[in-house]
C-alpha cells in the first residue's frame, strides 16, 4: 500500500514536468528526468528515440509557452502505482506546437520521484503556436 507521503511526493514531481514543459526552465531539468532516462514515440510515422540530454537540448532551443503567453494546457490522466518506487502517470500536455499523451515511468530514487522513461503521441498540433 502506497502511504499519503508517496502520493504527495509523486504528485510533486508530476507538477515538476508540467512547470518544464510549460516555462522550459532547463535548469531544473534534473530535477524532472533521471539523466538515463529515454523518450520513445511515433514523429512523422517513423519510431523516435531520444536521450534526456537531447531532450534537454530541445526544450532549451525553443521559446516557451510561457515566454509566448501561450495558456497552459495539462491534465493528469491517469496514475498507478507498482510500488512504494514505481509508478505510471498519464498525462496530457501541450508543448512547443503540439499536445502529447505522454507515459511517463517514475522510480522513487534516493527519495525524489524523477522519470525514467517517457512515452509519448502527438495527439494533436496547432500551427497557431508556432
Amino acid at each position: 500500500m502506497t502511504d499519503h507521503t508517496d502520493v504527495q511526493g509523486l504528485n510533486q514531481a508530476v507538477q515538476r514536468y508540467f512547470d518544464l514543459m510549460y516555462d522550459s526552465d532547463t535548469s531544473r531539468f534534473d530535477r524532472v528526468f533521471r539523466s538515463t532516462a529515454q523518450l520513445h514515440g511515433f514523429r512523422g510515422g517513423k519510431m523516435s528515440v531520444l536521450p534526456a540530454q537531447a531532450f534537454k537540448e530541445a526544450i532549451a532551443s525553443r521559446p516557451s509557452l510561457k515566454s509566448r503567453n501561450i495558456a497552459r494546457e495539462e491534465q493528469v490522466l491517469m496514475v498507478d502505482f507498482a510500488s512504494d518506487s514505481q509508478a505510471l502517470v498519464k498525462v496530457r500536455v501541450r508543448w512547443n506546437t503540439a499536445v502529447y499523451v505522454d507515459y511517463l515511468t517514475f522510480h522513487r530514487i534516493a527519495g525524489d520521484w524523477l522519470i525514467t522513461s517517457k512515452g509519448f503521441h502527438i495527439e494533436s498540433t496547432d500551427a497557431q503556436t508556432k
